[in-house]
């Protein structure tokens, strides 16, 4: 199976993404409530609970962009030379491989 073969373009996680990267007060708001963030958009429910969950595994599961996954780790845990990147990569590993 191929890395795009699950891909679904319909994602609503995949704008959320891209302007959560775009927009740096969006990206505070988000930092203290993330929850009114992601009412914003039309998330399916299993793709919601996956991102609350920080369960990337699901999220690919539901077809979620590879590329985008690492960004939202990096958006969510950090993308700092101090240690977010390194934790974010960790994270998102450890859900891939269901070790988190």
């Amino acid at each position: 199976m191929g890395l795009f073969d699950n891909f679904d373009p319909t994602l609503a996680g995949h704008d959320l993404v891209q302007d959560l990267k775009w927009d740096a007060a969006l990206r505070q708001v988000f930092a203290r409530d993330e929850a009114a963030v992601l009412d914003r958009y039309a998330l399916r429910p299993a793709e919601r609970r996956a991102i609350e969950e920080r369960d990337f595994r699901a999220l690919y599961d539901l077809g979620f962009h590879p590329y985008l996954g690492g960004q939202l780790a990096r958006l969510i845990y950090g993308n700092d030379a101090a240690g977010g990147a390194i934790l974010a990569v960790d994270k998102l590993v450890q859900s891939l491989q269901r070790k988190s």
